[in-house]
């Protein structure tokens, strides 16, 4: 992606040792395609500090996402998806106070479709009788990837919709809780796996 998207080649890239780094496939990828692999001591966070310290701001704000939006851990990756969409459209001050989007394809940021994370919604639809409502109640989750519209929950349904033809209420959060049993046995396997998501996410932001 960074060499189809920029043109630039791949010469080195540092990561750590998780095992999605590790495989024998993607080894011999690198060493084919002549990436030289830079690897960090294990148990040492501090060789791949920028990265690390992204990991943790992620964290927080999907904690503080969800906290705002009454949403239970289930979230975790919608949440994780719209706050990294977001800081790459935050200026920043080690860029000169340009943001991540615009470094990386040279355009200015459009910030006319931001809209408040896990707030209510109403999308239209034309599905049911004549007397049915023409409108469902949902909670915005965040931009999808490659298309033209935004992602809801739909609790009545219990299934996500990409739509653009909504009314939003962003000063109203009518949230999905679960109990709280449930969300204390899985919040912390939940919360290690946004940082591993964004080992991912973040190794093509940083070469």
């Amino acid at each position: 992606m960074i060499e189809n998207q920029t043109g630039k080649k791949l010469k080195k890239l540092r990561t750590d040792n998780g095992l999605e780094y590790l495989c024998g496939e993607f080894d011999s990828y690198c060493k084919n395609e002549g990436v030289v692999r830079h690897k960090t001591v294990r148990k040492t966070p501090q060789q791949n500090g920028l990265a690390e310290r992204m990991n943790k701001t992620i964290l927080e704000r999907v904690r503080s996402m969800l906290s705002c939006a009454n949403l239970y851990v289930k979230f975790w990756a919608e949440a994780t998806h719209t706050a990294v969409y977001l800081i790459i459209r935050t200026p920043s001050s080690a860029i000169e106070f340009k943001t991540p989007l615009e470094k990386w394809t040279g355009h200015l940021v459009d910030y006319g479709n931001l809209k408040i994370f896990g707030c209510t919604t109403y999308i239209h639809t034309k599905e049911g009788g004549k007397l049915d409502p023409r409108a469902l109640k949902c909670i915005f989750l965040g931009y999808p990837d490659g298309v033209k519209g935004y992602k809801f929950w739909n609790p009545a349904t219990r299934k996500c919709i990409i739509s653009r033809d909504v009314v939003y209420k962003e000063d109203e959060f009518v949230g999905v809780q679960s109990s709280v049993e449930s969300a204390r046995s899985s919040s912390t396997e939940v919360l290690q796996s946004i940082v591993g998501v964004q080992r991912i996410c973040l190794a093509s932001f940083n070469v």
